[in-house]
C-alpha cells in the first residue's frame, strides 16, 4: 500500500517534495526503492515513533 500511494503522488502530484510516513523497516526500503525508481531523490528519511519518515524530492 506504501508503495501504490508514494508512485501515485509522484505521478500525478503537484508538489516537488513530499512526505511518505511508513510503519516498517520493509515499506521503507520498497517506498525508497520504487521512488529511485522514478527519478526521485531520498532528501531525508527519520525516525517517527513505531515507523519512518521519508521525504522524497521529484526530478
Amino acid at each position: 500500500q506504501p508503495v501504490i500511494l508514494a508512485l501515485d503522488a509522484i505521478k500525478t502530484g503537484k508538489d516537488k517534495e513530499f512526505i511518505v510516513l511508513v510503519d516498517t523497516d520493509t515499506s521503507r526500503e520498497n517506498v525508497m526503492r520504487a521512488a529511485e525508481s522514478q527519478g526521485c531523490r531520498i532528501k531525508e528519511v527519520s525516525s517517527e515513533g513505531e515507523g519512518y519518515s521519508i521525504l522524497i524530492t521529484k526530478g
